[in-house]
């Protein structure tokens, strides 16, 4: 039995379009996931390994900003207090 068309569409009931629809991504995504070495019994595994990498990789992207700012902060202290050092004459001598 063929389904019935109207205007070249085929006409089906909307239960039967969702169970399609649903099938048709279940099946894409284990193809997607096949595509990329993502399936078999250890997927599940692989996909917290690899977002527990990516959190790391944000941890240390982070740490590297705040360790540059702090270095750059700490660098512009120490000009500061050489330069009111020699301001002051604290270490003798000088012009």
């Amino acid at each position: 039995m063929t389904p019935p068309r109207s205007e070249g569409f085929v006409r089906m009931p909307d239960a039967d379009f969702e169970a399609i629809l649903t099938r048709a991504a279940e099946e894409g995504a284990k193809r997607a996931l096949a595509d990329v070495g993502l399936d078999g019994d250890e997927a599940a595994l692989d996909i917290r390994d690899l977002r527990s990498l990516v959190d790391c990789i944000r941890l240390v992207r982070r740490t590297a900003m705040q360790t540059a700012v702090r270095m750059i902060t700490t660098g512009v202290m120490l000009a500061l207090l050489a330069g009111i050092a020699i301001k002051l004459k604290i270490f003798g001598g000088g012009p």
